[in-house]
């Protein structure tokens, strides 16, 4: 995870506070794995965009090329059956049969044998079914390739030439029969059949188409129709009209051009509808296909593409996982075993089982933890025997001054007469020295503590009467185990710095306070205490080694309760409310001091009076 550092400023008696991130390995290479993935999914969905575009453009121009050469297949067709009249009208026994000459004359009825032989020969050369037919108005005889029509003489001679493809619908048989006619006349320019010798005409019924569509539906999977606005449509044999009636209603009744695609939506589903117009019927060949049909490969590569895209990110995330897991989370438990080791906690162990490399890298580590914990305990152990030889050499002796001062009171007293005086300045100097030499149990209680600091602010009550006490401390407090001699250094400091200097004196209070977790004693002065500047320079010095300005007792009282009732536990100093200094004695409650405690007949470093 992120990591900052801060670095701390000072502009104009401010404190300004410059944060730089430092980004982890991990970080790192997970960015690294985006960086790389990013680019690839850009450029990958943009290029499979351009090349979707690109195919779908040529799949709808495929589908429109597909039914453009289906219809021009027909038309061919359509235009050889066309051609069927003209052919007929350059046969010469036909020309000689509607002229009454040659065959005709002599033998018309072997000649009209020829000229039905000739209409059946032709009808069949062609692939498509379909009737040949000449009628001649004059003799008003019709001859046919159709059995149905030959020989007789119904048509409609007073009726139009079709000389263009006509679609007519026959109800003769009570459902409709559709079929195109085209007619060509001799002469050419006859309008009606009256008009001409002979009619030319050429037929084929719709089932032709009808059954071409099905074989385009079964090639192409799609669902094609003939549509002319004036007519019924052709539909293939199994139409779908519920797609087409919506089809015809909305796209083909407009005007259309020749060829055009457009797609509609139907039932929620878009269709792709393509059309081309017939250059022999007129009639609009149209077919539709759902457009998901024709993008049916576009959206499976696409689909491959984005599948391909959410495996790389599985795999992506899994490494990522695996990486966070093997990776950073025994250099964040490392890290962190690290930090608890050089904010003084030697006891501290990494408890994690890597299962992999880092399984022997944390545990040389604990072992290179234990081996320093080992050798800084010998060192401090070593450290504290030689402060305690110093403590029993400073409480075999007696301070002259303090001594001096309290026996020269004793025998003025006795000069004046004044037997109390004499008997409470005996008394307390007696307690007091009875306690301080006594060096065979270095651990009491705070009682024995206040009961110490009661006899040595009485020592100097009596010999300087402008000074005054006050002791409140909460009996629970009274049983709380402390090390010997850590009040009376502190007290000894206030009198000295803070009470004696003024002429009128002071008081000195200490007061107790207790909560589940801490002890607090408070031992505050009147006097004139110390400014913002030294009182901050006098707590860097605490935090600092020992140095002879601050002096070894007040230095040994923070580092006893330190090492004794462990992390937020020491001595602190403030400014009072009335004026003057508070020190503030502060450590944790357990039942047993948190540091291994020194046991009766060992022995703990003290403090040099100064």
């Amino acid at each position: 995870m992120p990591r900052c550092k801060r670095y701390w400023i000072k502009k104009r008696n401010e404190k300004v506070i410059v944060i730089r991130y430092r980004i982890s390995i991990f970080d790192k290479i997970i960015i690294t794995i985006i960086l790389l993935l990013i680019p690839v999914l850009f450029l990958y969905s943009y290029s499979n965009r351009i090349a979707g575009s690109v195919v779908e453009e040529q799949l709808r121009s495929s589908n429109l090329n597909e039914l453009s050469f289906f219809l021009n297949r027909m038309d061919s067709n359509i235009e050889n059956l066309s051609l069927f009249p003209v052919i007929l009208s350059y046969d010469p026994h036909i020309r000689d049969f509607i002229g009454g000459t040659g065959e005709a004359a002599g033998n018309p009825l072997k000649a009209q044998s020829r000229m039905t032989e000739k209409l059946s020969l032709q009808s069949v050369s062609s692939s498509w079914t379909n009737d040949l037919t000449i009628a001649m108005p004059e003799s008003k005889r019709v001859l046919s390739s159709n059995i149905y029509v030959n020989g007789m003489g119904e048509w409609m001679w007073d009726g139009p030439i079709r000389k263009t493809w006509s679609y007519e619908e026959d109800h003769s048989r009570g459902f409709p029969v559709g079929t195109f006619i085209r007619e060509t006349s001799e002469p050419a320019n006859a309008a009606t059949a009256l008009q001409a010798d002979a009619v030319f005409q050429v037929r084929f019924p719709v089932e032709t188409i009808t059954d071409l569509l099905d074989i385009y539906r079964k090639d192409e999977q799609s669902d094609p129709f003939l549509y002319h606005p004036d007519y019924r449509p052709i539909r293939n044999s199994t139409p779908d009209l519920s797609i087409e009636e919506p089809i015809i209603r909305n796209v083909l009744h407009r005007s259309l051009t020749d060829a055009g695609q457009e797609t509609i939506v139907i039932n929620d589903q878009s269709y792709l509808v393509s059309y081309v117009k017939s250059r022999q019927l007129g009639w609009y060949l149209v077919d539709y296909v759902p457009v998901q049909r024709i993008l049916s490969p576009i959206t499976t590569a696409r689909n491959w593409f984005y599948g391909s895209i959410a495996f790389l990110l599985m795999i992506g995330l899994i490494a990522s996982f695996l990486l966070y897991r093997n990776v950073q989370i025994p250099i964040r438990t490392m890290i962190k075993g690290v930090k608890r080791m050089s904010r003084g906690d030697l006891s501290s162990r990494i408890d994690y089982k890597a299962k992999n490399e880092f399984d022997d890298l944390i545990r040389h580590y604990n072992e290179m933890a234990g081996r320093i914990q080992v050798l800084i305990e010998d060192v401090y152990t070593e450290k504290l025997r030689s402060r305690e030889a110093t403590l029993k050499q400073l409480q075999s002796q007696i301070n002259p001054h303090f001594l001096y001062n309290s026996l020269f009171f004793v025998i003025n007293s006795a000069m004046l007469e004044d037997r109390d005086a004499v008997v409470a300045m005996a008394e307390n100097l007696a307690e007091y020295y009875r306690y301080t030499a006594r060096v065979e149990n270095q651990q009491v209680t705070l009682r024995d503590e206040l009961d110490l600091v009661r006899h040595y602010l009485n020592i100097h009550h009596l010999r300087m009467q402008r000074l005054a006490f006050a002791i409140t401390v909460p009996e629970d407090m009274m049983d709380e185990p402390v090390p010997r001699l850590l009040l009376q250094p502190l007290v000894e400091n206030a009198i000295v710095h803070g009470i004696e200097p003024r002429v009128t004196g002071g008081t000195i209070t200490i007061t107790g306070e207790q909560n589940e977790r801490r002890n607090r004693i408070v031992i505050a002065d009147n006097g004139s205490g110390l400014s913002e500047s030294e009182l901050r320079r006098l707590t860097i010095q605490l935090n600092g080694p020992m140095t002879d300005e601050l002096g070894c007792g007040t230095w040994n009282v923070h580092r006893r309760l330190q090492y004794l009732f462990g992390e937020g536990s020491g001595l602190s100093f403030r400014h009072a409310p009335g004026g003057g200094l508070e020190a503030v004695l502060t450590w944790n409650r357990t039942s047993s001091i948190a540091k291994p405690r020194l046991e009766e007949g060992d022995h703990d470093p003290t403090i040099d009076r100064g």
